[in-house]
């Protein structure tokens, strides 16, 4: 049995499959003057608002207007004088003056004579191009309320040193004692919240900081201030980014546990090691800060009174908890914070 040569879809249903396609589509002479249009699908009319009758015999720049990039229009009068495809995205007018993205493509259509006409697809993009602006209005919100953000913190900062600066005057016209010692420790803590705010400032996303960075700020200073070659300061904290709403109590915590360390645990030139771990868990973030001096009975004032109250304060305002546990030698604080919404 022999069969005949194969063949694809004739032309009348090549024609149908095209005028009915939902996508805009029209075919232009392109040996006519002008390239005028010879055909177009309901999708095509749909799209415009014209009818077949207004747009038969006129070229595709009846569709451009005002606000038409004219570079775009001439590099595509450019492919066509070429008799070459190209593809194209531009701003076209509906016939009520309603405006509306086009991606096109042009390909030209050859016959034994050579060219004969122009086939162009036509896409509405209109949609893409309004969330690309919403999103691109997003991006100028967000930089210029990180802008916002990163100036509170810069004046937050100046404000607390100012307040420091006013409160070290006082403590250095009081008497030794504890009103002395209570208006210096108030001052180191101000120093904590301004170290904090000067973080904030520098991260390019002012609504969150580094762990890792934090500490180390926080350290060097409390290094800077208290300096002892007997104590040796050891941290392990995984990179893990926080909301800035977390920046001032955790300064306070960490400030206060290792400040009452090294101030209270190695007494008489007693050497030592104060360890910082910090980790993220399943439901947030584990701190533990240990240290191998004198442990609790030689650091009971400060331990059970404003420093502890503080710690255990700020762990509150963060939704954590905080155990206190005493160790053969030294002290160890285990703090556990959410960071996510229960």
């Amino acid at each position: 049995m022999s069969t005949g040569p194969e063949s694809g879809p004739s032309a009348e249903t090549l024609a149908a499959a095209f005028a009915t396609t939902p996508s805009p589509m029209l075919v232009a002479d392109a040996r006519a003057h002008d390239h005028p249009i010879v055909w177009a699908n309901a999708a095509f009319l749909s799209q415009t608002g014209y009818a077949l009758d207004e747009v038969t015999g006129r070229n595709c720049r009846m569709l451009q207007g005002a606000a038409t990039d004219p570079a775009e229009v001439a590099r595509m009068r450019e492919a066509v004088s070429a008799g070459r495809a190209i593809s194209a995205e531009i701003l076209n007018y509906r016939k009520d003056g309603t405006t509306f993205w086009n991606a096109l493509t042009i390909t030209p259509v050859s016959d034994d004579q050579g060219l004969a006409y122009f086939f162009a697809s036509q896409t509405d993009t209109t949609r893409i191009h309004v969330e690309a602006e919403q999103v691109s209005g997003l991006i100028a919100d967000l930089a210029q309320k990180t802008a916002l953000i990163h100036e509170i913190d810069h004046r937050a900062k100046n404000n607390l040193q100012v307040i420091s600066s006013l409160m070290l005057l006082k403590a250095r016209r009081t008497q030794d004692g504890e009103a002395r010692d209570a208006l210096e420790g108030m001052v180191e803590r101000i120093g904590a919240l301004s170290i904090a705010h000067r973080l904030l400032y520098t991260e390019e996303d002012g609504s969150h900081f580094a762990l890792t960075d934090f500490v180390g700020e926080l350290l060097s200073d409390l290094d800077a201030g208290m300096a002892d070659d007997r104590i040796r300061i050891d941290t392990e904290v995984e990179a893990i980014r926080l909301p800035a709403s977390m920046a001032a109590p955790l300064a306070l915590m960490f400030h206060e546990l290792v400040a009452n360390a090294l101030r209270h645990a190695f007494p008489h030139g007693r050497p030592g090691r104060v360890s910082i771990t910090a980790r993220r868990t399943e439901i947030g973030m584990a701190v533990e800060i240990c240290d191998d001096g004198v442990g609790f009975d030689a650091t009971v004032p400060e331990v059970s009174g404003f420093g502890r109250s503080l710690v255990e304060m700020v762990a509150k305002q963060l939704r954590g908890t905080v155990r206190w546990l005493p160790q053969a030698s030294g002290t160890r604080v285990d703090i556990a914070i959410p960071l996510r919404a229960k």
